[in-house]
C-alpha cells in the first residue's frame, strides 16, 4: 500500500476548499517547498474555508527519482483511474474519490522533466474567467492558454466546472528559491482573491506574456544537439533555434522557428535521437486578447510583493 501525505488546514470560518498538489511526477520537486512554506505561513484563525495540500502526490516516483509511478505509468495520463484496474489506476481512483472530489479550486504544481528546462509559466483555460484570473494572479513569466486534456488531474477538475491551473515551476529535481518564492506569492494572491485569506496591499511583479498556443519542435535525425536560444527569448520566423552536429562536429541539421514566439522551455540534453524534443515555443497572443482581464486585475487590491532578487 502507498500512503499519501495530506495536509489539511481548516479555517475558523466556513468557505471553499482549495487544493494544491505537488510532485505528481516524482522528479518535479520545486512545488514541495512552495507548499511547505505556504502551510507554515497560514494561521487557521485567519483562514476562511479549507486548504488541502498534497506535498508529494507520487511517493514511489519521488523515492525512485522518477517521473512515473511504481508500475512505470505516468499518473497524469490515467486520471480518474479505475478501482479494478492496475496499480496506478487504483491509486488514481482512490486519490480522486478521497481527496480531489472534495475540492473547489486546484493549483497543480509541476516542473520540466529530466533533460529539459522551463520558464515559470501557467497552463490554464483562459476562456474561463475565474481560471484566467487565477493564472494572472499567479504572476508567472508566461501564461499559456491550454484547455485541460482528458485523463489529467487538471482535466478532471476542470470538467466538473471547478477552476484549475497548472503551474510549471522551472527545472526538474532541484529546488530553485527564486521560482519557489514567486510561486508562493502568487498562490497567496489567489487565496486572497477567493476570500480565503485577508486582502493586503502588495506590489505585483511584471505582467506575464500571454500565449494563445504553443508547440514543441522535434529532431528529425539523431546527433549532438545545441540549443542556443534561452528561456524567455523572443524569436522570429526562420530564426535558427538549434543545430545538430555529428560525432565529428559537422553540422548535419539546423532547426528554425516556424513563426514568431517566445521560448517557454528547451532541451538541455545534448545526445538526441530522432524525434527528440528541441524547444517549446509559445505563440504570443494579440494584445487585445487579454486587455479586459488585465484591466480587471489592475483594479484589484492584489499587488504582490516579490523579493528584490526575483527573476523577471
Amino acid at each position: 500500500a502507498v500512503r499519501l501525505p495530506v495536509i489539511v488546514v481548516r479555517g475558523r470560518r466556513a468557505g471553499p476548499v482549495f487544493g494544491i498538489t505537488a510532485a505528481l511526477h516524482g522528479n518535479e520537486l520545486n512545488g514541495i517547498p512552495v507548499v511547505h512554506r505556504l502551510v507554515a505561513s497560514i494561521e487557521p484563525h485567519a483562514l476562511r474555508g479549507t486548504l488541502v495540500v498534497i506535498p508529494v502526490l507520487n511517493i514511489p516516483g519521488l523515492l525512485q527519482r522518477s517521473r512515473e509511478f511504481s508500475d512505470g505509468t505516468d499518473l497524469n495520463h490515467v486520471i480518474p483511474g479505475r478501482e479494478n484496474g492496475n496499480e496506478s489506476q487504483v491509486y488514481a481512483a482512490r486519490l480522486i474519490e478521497r481527496v480531489i472530489s472534495h475540492i473547489d479550486y486546484l493549483a497543480d504544481l509541476h516542473t520540466a522533466s529530466f533533460g529539459r528546462t522551463n520558464t515559470l509559466y501557467v497552463r490554464a483555460d483562459l476562456d474561463d474567467p475565474i481560471t484566467a484570473h487565477m493564472a494572472l494572479l499567479q504572476r508567472p513569466h508566461i501564461v499559456l492558454h491550454n484547455p485541460a486534456q482528458d485523463h489529467t488531474l487538471r482535466g478532471w477538475v476542470s470538467a466538473r466546472g471547478r477552476p484549475a491551473i497548472t503551474v510549471e515551476i522551472g527545472n526538474p529535481h532541484v529546488f530553485q528559491p527564486k521560482q519557489v518564492n514567486r510561486t508562493l506569492m502568487g498562490l497567496r494572491a489567489i487565496l486572497s482573491q477567493v476570500k480565503m485569506l485577508p486582502r493586503r496591499t502588495m506590489v505585483m511583479g511584471p505582467p506575464p506574456t500571454f500565449c494563445d498556443d504553443s508547440q514543441w519542435l522535434f529532431t528529425d535525425k539523431g546527433g549532438l544537439l545545441q540549443v542556443p536560444v534561452e528561456l524567455g527569448d523572443h524569436v522570429e520566423a526562420g530564426q535558427i533555434v538549434a543545430r545538430q552536429v555529428d560525432i565529428f562536429g559537422d553540422v548535419v541539421q539546423e532547426y528554425r522557428a516556424p513563426g514568431s514566439g517566445i521560448v517557454i522551455g528547451k532541451s538541455v540534453e545534448p545526445v538526441s535521437a530522432t524525434g527528440a524534443r528541441i524547444v517549446h515555443l509559445g505563440r504570443i497572443a494579440a494584445p487585445s486578447r487579454f486587455v479586459e482581464l488585465e484591466a480587471h486585475l489592475a483594479g484589484e487590491e492584489f499587488r504582490e510583493d516579490h523579493e528584490k532578487d526575483d527573476e523577471p
